[in-house]
């Protein structure tokens, strides 16, 4: 019988697997840490942004709502202005230029109130201190009265009716001698007492032919040039307009007070027509 000999054969690994091992699952977790990190970063990021662009997005939609109304508003104050001028326009019945000019001329008045008043309180100021003495304050005082009173006018102008060719009404004396101030026009009063009496009045021969002295009306027959027209039944302080030869702004005539057969009232002359003119006979104040 022979001998059997059994031999083991043992492997041993290597001493650097074991390290190998735990660096890979050290590394292989590193990894998932950053990959995680990563991650959230970037959901935090993508949250930022859809936030931003809500608010964004909010805010532009805010912005075209308002834009929107106002827009909306502008149209209708547009609308509403475009209504009141063609209402004004057609009660009125006067041309665009007329209307142009009237607003000028108001423009005007309120322009020489504003600077009457800067002049006002510019001299106050000044006067106040420089000068203490109670005669000094007397003048200023004196000063400030006049200023008033030219203030005054300018109201009383601005009160007048204006003629469907925009000028200015005078119902008395007192007007016309406001209007007189303002330097746009000559003014020539007259008075006629009597019918069928042709009174020569600046360059114009009037002769009365009656009056309706209850609804405040006359009827006269005027002479221009040679040429002879009649006008009935015109009321007070309605303005009857005429042209002469060679010019281009009329002249009008308006009776602002009826009598018993006699009437009183004006010639009104614009001052680029202005020409030697006879002396009215008669002047009604």
């Amino acid at each position: 019988m022979s001998d059997e000999r059994i031999v083991e054969t043992r492997t041993e690994s290597p001493a650097w697997t074991l390290p190998a091992i735990v660096v890979l699952g050290l590394v292989a977790a590193g990894g998932l840490f950053f990959g995680w990190t990563a991650s959230s970063k970037l959901d935090a990021a993508q949250q930022a942004v859809e936030q931003r662009l809500k608010a964004t997005e909010q805010s532009v939609q805010q912005d075209v709502t308002s834009l929107k109304d106002r827009i909306a508003q502008d149209e209708k104050t547009n609308t509403d202005l475009q209504g009141d001028l063609k209402v004004v326009t057609g009660r009125l019945k006067i041309t665009q230029g007329q209307l142009k000019k009237a607003r000028e001329e108001a423009a005007k008045a309120v322009d020489e109130t504003s600077q009457k008043l800067t002049a006002l309180d510019t001299s106050v100021h000044t006067e106040l201190a420089t000068k203490a003495a109670s005669d000094d304050l007397k003048n200023v005082d004196t000063k400030v009265g006049g200023v008033r009173t030219d203030l005054d006018t300018t109201r009383e102008d601005l009160k007048m009716a204006r003629s469907e060719m925009g000028t200015l009404i005078a119902r008395n004396h007192d007007e016309i001698d406001q209007l007189r101030r303002l330097g746009e026009r000559e003014y020539v009063e007259f008075t006629i007492a009597g019918k069928n009496k042709p009174q020569k009045v600046a360059n114009v021969t009037v002769e009365l032919k009656g009056v309706n002295e209850k609804r405040n009306q006359y009827s006269v027959a005027m002479t221009v040039e040679d040429k002879q027209f009649e006008k009935k039944n015109r009321s007070m302080n309605e303005p009857v307009f005429f042209y002469i030869s060679g010019t281009k702004l009329p002249e009008e005539i308006v009776i602002n007070k009826v009598g018993k057969n006699t009437v009183s009232g004006y010639i009104s002359i614009p001052k680029a027509n202005s020409q030697p003119q006879a002396t009215s006979t008669t002047s009604g104040k």
